[in-house]
Order: C-alpha cells, then structure tokens, then sequence
C-alpha cells in the first residue's frame, strides 16, 4: 500500500488541547474539569506513543496512560497544585480515557475492524470526555 496509516492522537491535536486547558486555567475554570481534561491529554499521549513504539514491551498505551497520570501528580504534588478536587480530577479522566479507548475498540470490531464514521478515534473520546465533563459540571 501506497497509503500510511493516520493515527488520531497527533501531535497538533495534543498541542490544541494543551493550549486550550491553559486558557481554561487562565479563565479561573473549575480545577476538576481542567483535570479531567488533562488527563484526557496526558493518555491521547499515552496511545500515540504506544503506537509510534516499535519495542513490544512499550506498545501498551494502558502502560503509558498510568505512567503519565502518576508523573503528572508527582508534579502536582512537587508544586504545591496538588489538591483534592485535582487528585479526582486525573483519575475520572485517566478511567474515562482508557474507557473510551476500548469503547472505540469495540466499535470498529462490531464493523469488522473498519470505523463507522471518519474520525471515529478522535471524536469517540472527546465525545465521552465532554459528557463526562458536563456531568460533572451541571449535576455533581
């Protein structure tokens, strides 16, 4: 094939959103959602360097997607930014991250291993990501 693969968790796409929860920080924003968007980034990381891995013991974003999480709240903790509603934060969207991976998996294996629509990598966590963070937004 002529055609390389495209991976949804690409470089731009992580700088964006690293970009925008600097802005959602800046705008005073409830440090549970900016978390549970942080998290978010921190495993879009994650699976786009397991993918780019080519060593099979580090081909696991799972692996990686944790690593992030517990380097992010050691940083958290070394700069006095670490606090309850943060802790919470990194963790719904460390599982709601994950969760949503899998989801996308199983997905494309329903459609014998093709997406339903295009971008369906992309917009199935951010999709997940967003409901979760108006949840927690508007009833909790």
């Amino acid at each position: 094939m002529f055609i390389n693969p495209v991976y949804a968790q690409c470089p731009v796409c992580i700088v964006t959103v690293g970009g925008g929860l600097l802005l959602a920080e800046k705008l005073h924003i409830d440090p549970l959602l900016i978390s549970i968007w942080i998290s978010g980034l921190n495993s879009a990381i994650a699976f786009y360097i397991a993918n780019k891995t080519t060593k099979k013991i580090f081909k696991s974003g799972f692996l990686w997607a944790i690593l992030f999480y517990l380097f992010t709240v050691m940083y958290l903790k070394y700069s006095n930014q670490l606090d309850t509603k943060s802790i919470n934060g990194l963790s719904i969207g460390l599982v709601v991250s994950i969760l949503s991976n899998f989801i996308e998996k199983i997905l494309r294996n329903l459609n014998n291993g093709k997406v339903f629509i295009q971008y369906q990598k992309v917009i199935v966590p951010v999709t997940i990501l967003l409901l979760t963070t108006l949840i927690f937004k508007f009833f909790i």
